[in-house]
């Protein structure tokens, strides 16, 4: 007999190899006919299933959040099945679930086409028609072998060969056609429903090697409704309206050129923004007491085999050899460089909680294939921290760190943020007893915040575990940028030490901090959650003065004079051209606010203003312009001290 335990904690006897479809259907008929999957202790599992022990189970209906990753399984498979009825003698490979979809790798004489596209999506809905049960069988390598081989598939052969011995080796089968694969499935085809779309065509190397041949690769998407695929499409378009890559050009940002990639090369007006973040991130961590330093960009190797980098990074670090024969690193994190500056004099007891930052520019190889616009790149600057503290202190270290990221994001417009904790990967050092021992203590001060979090199972770094920030952007994707890391195993490894109360050297805890993360990334972000429509504190250039007739140019140098001198970044736009030629290339270029003056203004000391996103102008006095755009344009961490030091002089 197997106890299994449902969700409401109500625990129910069966026989042993009971399956899913029997205990759906002990529940209810309506439940059962609903069903399509389940999962086991947390994990998804096919509905016919045997259940051979004691478990948690839940019933996975095709309406929950589980199901959708399986929608997107079958999807994959159901492409496969539509591609190779279509198209005889072509080769199927691998096919996983990503991020909002799915894809599948073809060998082919030739490549997919994007008018192919239409035609395999009606097969596969015939295929979703047809509603065949999905259904596994268990086969041994070499009948697996001699299957893929007769029918001339010999990358499933490859991927049978690296199958592990005494893995078991499963075959799903829908209808007449098969796949090699892990699973689980839904039970039949005609629960993946007709939301789904074909989306491109593209290359891929066979296991990602150039040196493989080269296949066809077809994405995907696929959703649990009509609805959920027309919202998912919506946000595509508008993600397409917002890049950053194009709206860098159109505001004339920054960009990028093949002789330096993965590195931006900025522009005046993208400069400034990129130093309007470095000088809001400065001020916030002088208020919290931290020591802006700035190491080296260079370091010899033997450091960084000192610190573990070497071994568990070197393929992703940019080394360079001397005349003396010595092997630099062009570094690719900061710490190890912050842990020279701790080490660098006698530290006590006293001097703990030590915080020191840099804006400091790292160098992480990326493949070319991955670059990104300035969301993946090789060359970027982080705002990087790093806290030394006793062990005692961890906890109100992490909660006050917990608050400022939480701070930060509010005032550049993020107000959905989501927290993970990413325990040991694969790749690490240190012992078990270390980890857990810092796991335990990144823990108890994410729940002493009050914050809640999910699990991100074995994405730590590989000297700690970390808390990633993930922030909701306007259009509702996620990105993560900030972290926070319990380390203490780096501190010891490069002899680090404090001397404590009882006058014994001990290894302080190094705590990692990046709140923005990559500042070009984070600049990414923001130019594509605004769509370029910063708010005016933010905005590269604020203010443009424009004008009507050339008798009024003479006032409008004058009015951006003034601007200027109270602080706000102005351009004129004296130009012989018609007004609204003006308006729409300045609205293009994203300028918050357009101050038009012609005779009328000149002779009045007014302007007329017109906002971006607006068709409509407010005509004021310049005095009265002036002072409304100087206070809309005051950043919200100086807001709240101006209106602090206002209650405490109220008092």
């Amino acid at each position: 007999m197997v106890n299994l335990t449902f969700p409401d904690g109500s625990v129910r006897e069966y026989d042993d190899g009971v399956s899913g479809v029997d205990v759906a259907q002990g529940i209810s008929k309506s439940l059962a006919k609903k069903a399509v999957a389940m999962k086991l202790n947390g994990e998804l599992a096919d509905l016919a299933d045997p259940i051979a022990a004691d478990a948690k189970i839940e019933i996975v209906t095709r309406t929950d959040d589980d199901a959708l990753e399986l929608i997107r399984h079958d999807a994959a498979h159901v492409m496969a099945e539509a591609v190779q009825e279509l198209f005889p003698g072509t080769q199927v490979t691998i096919g996983p679930v990503i991020t909002d979809g799915f894809y599948y790798d073809f060998a082919r004489d030739e490549p997919f086409t994007t008018e192919e596209l239409e035609l395999i999506e009606k097969k596969m809905a015939e295929i979703i028609d047809r509603n065949a049960p999905f259904t596994k069988e268990v086969w041994s390598r070499d009948v697996a072998k001699k299957y893929f081989s007769d029918k001339g598939e010999s990358y499933k052969v490859e991927l049978v060969d690296a199958i592990p011995e005494g893995e078991d080796l499963k075959i799903y089968r829908q209808g007449d056609w098969l796949d090699l694969c892990r699973g689980p499935h839904m039970v039949s085809t005609g629960h993946i429903g007709k939301a789904f779309k074909l989306m491109k065509v593209a290359g891929a190397y066979w296991r990602g090697d150039s040196n493989n041949a080269m296949l066809s690769r077809i994405y995907g998407t696929a959703w649990a409704s009509e609805k959920d695929l027309k919202a998912h499409l919506t946000r595509l378009e508008e993600a397409e309206k917002r890049d950053h890559r194009k709206l860098g050009r159109e505001m004339d940002l920054f960009h990028f050129q093949e002789e330096a990639p993965g590195s931006v090369f900025w522009h005046d007006k993208g400069w400034t923004l990129f130093q309007s973040l470095i000088t809001y991130m400065r001020r916030r961590q002088k208020s919290w007491d931290y020591h802006e330093v700035n190491s080296p960009d260079m370091m010899e190797r033997t450091l960084w085999e000192q610190s573990g980098h070497w071994e568990k990074f070197g393929e992703n670090m940019f080394t360079t050899q001397t005349p003396d024969e010595r092997i630099f690193c062009c570094k690719p994190m900061n710490c190890p460089g912050h842990v020279q500056i701790f080490k660098n004099g006698l530290k006590s007891y006293r001097d703990l909680p030590l915080k020191i930052a840099e804006f400091g520019k790292v160098h992480r190889y990326e493949p070319s294939g991955a670059l990104h616009g300035m969301m993946r790149v090789r060359h970027f600057t982080q705002d990087d921290a790093h806290v030394f503290c006793a062990e005692d202190q961890i906890t109100q270290v992490c909660v006050d760190l917990h608050e400022q990221i939480m701070s930060i994001y509010h005032d550049f417009g993020f107000t959905d943020i989501r927290v993970k904790f990413s325990d040991r990967p694969e790749k690490r050092v240190g012992s078990d007893a270390v980890w857990d021992a810092a796991e335990n203590a990144l823990k108890t001060a994410i729940d002493a915040a009050g914050q809640e979090w999910t699990l991100n199972p074995g994405e730590g770094a590989f000297y700690g575990p970390k808390l990633e920030y993930v922030l909701r952007d306007a259009i509702g994707r996620d990105w993560q940028c900030g972290t926070v890391q319990v380390d203490l195993n780096l501190p010891g490894r490069l002899g680090a030490f404090y001397i404590d109360t009882d006058g014994n050297k001990v290894h302080p805890v190094m705590i990692h901090r990046a709140l923005f993360g990559s500042l070009e990334r984070f600049t990414g972000i923001l130019i594509e959650h605004y769509a370029g429509h910063f708010p005016l504190w933010l905005a590269p250039l604020q203010v443009v003065v424009a004008t009507i007739t050339s008798e009024a140019d003479d006032y409008a140098r004058d009015v951006a004079r003034k601007l200027t001198a109270a602080g706000l970044n102005v351009e004129t736009d004296l130009r012989n051209e018609k007004i609204n030629y003006k308006v729409r290339e300045h609205s293009l270029a994203k300028v918050p606010a357009l101050l038009v003056c012609g005779k009328k203004e000149a002779d009045e000391r007014s302007v007329s203003i017109r906002r971006l996103g607006s068709k409509h102008q407010t005509s004021m006095s310049l005095d009265d312009a002036i002072a409304s755009l100087v206070d809309e344009a005051i950043a919200p961490d100086l807001r709240r001290a101006m209106e602090a030091a206002k209650a405490e002089a109220a008092e």
